[in-house]
């Protein structure tokens, strides 16, 4: 507990001139990372460093291995979480819908490039995938032959950083990660590229 609370602190400590110099938009960019910093501090939600840690650190690898840079990284999870965004919304509206969603998400935490496209839930259909890999691949310029083979980890990423927000076992409560980002107002205050990027930050801040 101790040693979350002293590396949030020393995160806010490393950045704060940055972030006294932050636009509108720049704040409001890390608006779910706040989030997660939260789930990280709250002992009845099951965020940790070495979750957060892992999940990053699988992302950058996925993309050394493949060519893909820390930006095009960035670029890529945001568009995924755009296309996740109204399919996961749509899910959240069925009976017991968060809760189902929580169990879902909570198999990605720390997933990272462990999962593949067997591992994806049904309603991610090859049809949307496709369309996920044709959105990052206008955004980037990759190729889809280089995106395809990427999109299983993106998304498992993208789900564990919504996942840290869910309550341990033998706890209720709602997972406040997964409820910003489907509330998200789209004014880039639910980005999960922004959670990427602000999370490399954050586990490598200097020492």
């Amino acid at each position: 507990m101790h040693l979350a609370v002293d590396a949030v602190l020393l995160f806010f400590t490393a950045y704060i001139d940055q972030l006294l110099t932050f636009t509108k938009r720049g704040i409001n960019a890390m608006g779910l990372f706040f989030d997660v910093l939260s789930s990280i501090n709250n002992p009845n939600q099951s965020g940790s460093v070495e979750q957060l840690s892992t999940l990053t650190n699988a992302a950058q690898q996925l993309g050394a291995g493949n060519g893909v840079n820390a930006s095009m990284l960035q670029t890529a999870l945001s568009t995924v979480g755009g296309s996740l965004l109204p399919v996961l919304k749509q899910q959240s509206l069925a009976p017991g819908g968060n809760q189902a969603l929580d169990g879902l998400l909570n198999q990605f935490t720390g997933a990272g490039i462990g999962a593949n496209t067997a591992a994806l839930p049904a309603f991610l259909t090859p049809q949307l995938q496709q369309q996920i890999v044709q959105a990052i691949s206008h955004k980037t310029g990759l190729s889809a032959a280089i995106l395809q083979p990427l999109l299983p980890g993106l998304i498992a990423t993208a789900m564990g950083f919504l996942g840290m927000g869910a309550s341990k076992p033998g706890v209720s409560g709602e997972n406040p990660i997964l409820n910003s980002f489907l509330d998200g107002d789209r004014d880039g205050d639910t980005d999960l590229g922004d959670v990427f990027k602000f999370a490399n930050r954050f586990i490598n801040v200097p020492s």
